[in-house]
């Protein structure tokens, strides 16, 4: 009997592992984005969901720059996506050129002191 067993389990097919990148159908690696925020400790748990949801963004934002880019590539009739175009694209989009602002506030300017009497 201990031959038919293992020979009914011989015929399983191994299943392939797959990398979380692939499980959640995005192209950036979500494992290394994990080994970043656990490097950085910019917290002190993360959720398992946290770097797949991370990935997804950082792939979504950089998807919109290089259709952006590649669209002000053919407006200057080029083949190749430059830095230039790249800046062009931001600049030209209000809501990226909002996010990539290079204004920085200061925490205690943002919180109203107390009035003194």
């Amino acid at each position: 009997m201990s031959r038919r067993r293992n020979h009914r389990h011989s015929h399983r097919r191994k299943r392939h592992s797959l990398s979380r990148s692939m499980r959640a159908e995005l192209h950036f690696p979500v494992s290394r984005v994990d080994r970043l925020l656990r490097e950085g400790r910019y917290a002190q748990r993360l959720s398992s969901s946290t770097p797949v949801f991370l990935t997804g963004i950082l792939e979504y934002l950089t998807a919109n720059i290089l259709e952006l880019a590649g669209q002000e590539a053919l407006k200057s009739h080029k083949m190749r996506i430059t830095p230039e175009h790249v800046q062009r694209a931001l600049g030209n989009n209000q809501y990226l050129s909002r996010l990539f602002e290079n204004n920085t506030y200061s925490q205690v300017e943002a919180v109203p002191q107390p009035k003194e009497w």
